[in-house]
């Protein structure tokens, strides 16, 4: 019987919605009573019978409100293009039924839009107060849709926080949070969220934030989903999970622009989610959109920030981005280059075009978007074939307006071009007198740490690759090197290496590990050979590279020193087996304080599979480096 009567209940109410499908809540709240009571009769009194149809029942008691028909009101609230004629609405004769207040409010929003500076003197208007108590009185039967839309409206009129009617409206869109569509819910948070904020609208914004979360599966279309990732998914994390899942799901819906706003609010609000960012470097790749240069660089930029690696995007988009390079600015090439360098991904052709728009360019660019172009240039270690032109701009640019860039970027700006070998010695006198490097010696904060670090590369370079520079250097104070510098996770190749070399060395103090030098570099490992291709007790000899020195004998004759310096996966630019710029320039220096370099690279150690393998590729490696320098 339960059954049956559920049965019947479900026909009658598809029959309601197939009759009537606009339907105001009162005439929905009217039916439901009518429904009820015709159920209740058909339970209780078996021999009663349903109604044929639904016609009998709105014979017997009228259940609808239809929405009122289209009045000459309507038309003019519509056409006005002036707030003065909206408000002589306000006792004009005119018939004004439940949602003409909010419809006209909305309208004086969007035309105030353009003139704000004519809010304040309309918010002292008396019609404007009318209009604001006439809506007030009538809140209850103003439709959903309207309703949000007229707190929107309020919102943007700049009313005060105290105010009763916005506070009215308020609480009545949290009474029918409920029965709100989602597009309602999603309408809200586009266009309210950063109102709220301001207002004070707390409570307001957590009960959206919480039906956008539970009501999430009610989204259809991938619009809505980016919209609202967009405004407030950076307000919750369960909504963000909730809309990164949809995003999954609607992915193949979006199109380039989608894909865009996507990336860039996981880059805004730093969220890898692997999952969605591959769905997302698939749809790229496969599908022909046609991207812009705009979308090209946001691309590039939100893949950077993320730190995402996925070769055939960025060989798509080093393809697209040539083919826009005449159209590219200054600026858009910097921008460009940042994001790359970010990435570790060189393109020769696209950084030659870049480096040639430079020169194209030279006398609009800014300094300061060349040195971004030049730091670009230094993480990947890419020299340009018109090398020389390119850097005469640098310099030329460098040596009228150095000083004026702040003391940080000074600092950033020559050490690129210590790794690009272009420093000039008036460069590195800017940065290493005492009047400027003083700022950073008591510095605590990891920007400052990092500027001294390369303070001691740039130092290092003039020491080791400038033989005629006269300083000025830095202070003996400074070269001791920091517990921060020494306090660093050990890898696993790290702890292998190490390892190895302490069983072929026998002894502790015939080697010495983790060596930090001078020169802002620090040794995985440091061994001494003899003629004969022993090892000799390090801490007994002189050690310059050291900043504290521990021994006082000096080398023997024919003695070498040998560097041990691993290769990690990040050290190498993206596909590529080319260091990166910086660990370009440890190498280099190491070579040049007098070391032979035992380069272990993390491809090579990771065919090692036994003890014995990683013992005999160590020896073999050393015996190459002394018979490299025996060959020269």
């Amino acid at each position: 019987m339960a059954a049956h009567l559920v049965k019947r209940c479900t026909c009658l109410l598809r029959e309601a919605t197939c009759v009537v499908p606009a339907m105001s809540p009162a005439g929905r709240l009217r039916l439901a009573r009518v429904a009820h009571r015709t159920l209740t009769s058909s339970a209780t009194s078996p021999s009663s019978h349903f109604p044929a149809s639904l016609t009998e029942l709105v014979e017997r008691e009228p259940v609808f409100t239809p929405y009122p028909g289209r009045q000459e009101v309507d038309w003019l609230i519509e056409k006005a293009t002036r707030p003065e004629e909206l408000l002589e609405l306000i006792g004009g004769g005119h018939s004004l039924h439940q949602n003409h207040a909010a419809h006209i409010l909305i309208q004086l929003s969007r035309l105030l839009s353009e003139k704000p500076e004519n809010k304040a003197s309309l918010t002292q208007d008396a019609r404007f107060q009318q209009l604001l108590h006439l809506a007030n009185s009538q809140i209850t039967s103003i439709w959903h849709g309207t309703l949000v839309k007229l707190l929107r409206s309020l919102y943007a009129l700049a009313l005060p926080k105290t105010c009763k009617e916005l506070r009215s409206v308020e609480q009545e869109v949290r009474w029918r949070m409920r029965r709100l569509k989602y597009k309602h819910l999603a309408f809200l948070a586009e266009s309210s969220t950063t109102y709220m904020q301001e207002q004070d609208s707390q409570e307001l914004l957590a009960e959206l934030l919480v039906h956008l979360e539970r009501r999430w599966t009610e989204i259809e279309d991938g619009r809505t989903v980016v919209a609202i990732m967009m405004k407030v998914g950076h307000l919750s994390e369960p909504l963000m999970n909730r809309l990164e899942d949809k995003c999954l799901e609607l992915v193949e819906q979006f199109g380039p622009d989608d894909l865009r706003k996507v990336l860039l609010t996981l880059a805004a609000q730093n969220r890898r989610s692997v999952p969605l960012l591959r769905a997302i470097s698939y749809h790229l790749v496969q599908k022909p959109f046609t991207l812009t240069k705009g979308t090209l660089m946001d691309l590039a930029y939100a893949y950077g920030k993320l730190n995402f690696h996925q070769t055939q995007v960025f060989q798509r988009l080093a393809a697209d981005l040539l083919s826009h390079m005449p159209s590219l600015t200054p600026s858009e090439v910097a921008r460009c280059a940042k994001s790359l360098a970010l990435l570790k991904w060189l393109n020769l052709p696209l950084f030659e075009a870049f480096a040639q728009h430079i020169l194209n360019t030279a006398q609009d660019i800014t300094l300061q978007h060349l040195c971004n172009v030049v730091l670009a240039f230094a993480r990947l270690n890419f020299h340009p074939e018109q090398e020389d032109r390119f850097f005469s701009v640098v310099h030329e640019k460098l040596v009228s307006e150095l000083a004026d860039l702040s003391p940080a970027l000074q600092v950033d700006v020559v050490w690129a071009l210590c790794v690009l070998q272009q420093v000039q010695e008036a460069e590195l006198r800017a940065v290493l007198s005492s009047d400027f490097h003083t700022q950073f010696l008591g510095g605590k904060s990891p920007k400052d740490e990092s500027t001294l670090q390369k303070l001691l590369h740039i130092n290092a370079t003039a020491l080791l690759e400038h033989p005629d520079y006269t300083g000025p250097l830095l202070p003996a104070l400074a070269l001791v090197p920091r517990p921060t510098a020494l306090d660093k996770k050990v890898t696993p190749l790290q702890k292998e290496l190490q390892e190895t070399l302490k069983g072929l060395l026998g002894s502790a103090n015939k080697g010495c590990f983790a060596v930090t030098t001078q020169y802002g570099w620090v040794l995985d490992a440091e061994v001494l050979l003899d003629t004969e291709g022993q090892f000799l007790n390090l801490r007994d000899f002189v050690a310059p590279h050291l900043a504290q020195a521990t021994g006082s004998r000096p080398l023997p004759p024919g003695a070498k020193r040998l560097a041990f310096l691993r290769w990690e996966f990040p050290n190498f630019n993206s596909r590529s087996k080319d260091l990166l710029g910086r660990f370009f320039l440890a190498r280099r220096h190491v070579l040049a304080a007098g070391f032979l370099v035992v380069d272990v690279p993390y491809y090579e150690w990771l065919e090692l599979k036994s003890e014995w393998q990683k013992g005999a590729y160590l020896k073999d490696k050393m015996r190459k480096a002394v018979a490299e320098e025996l060959a020269k």
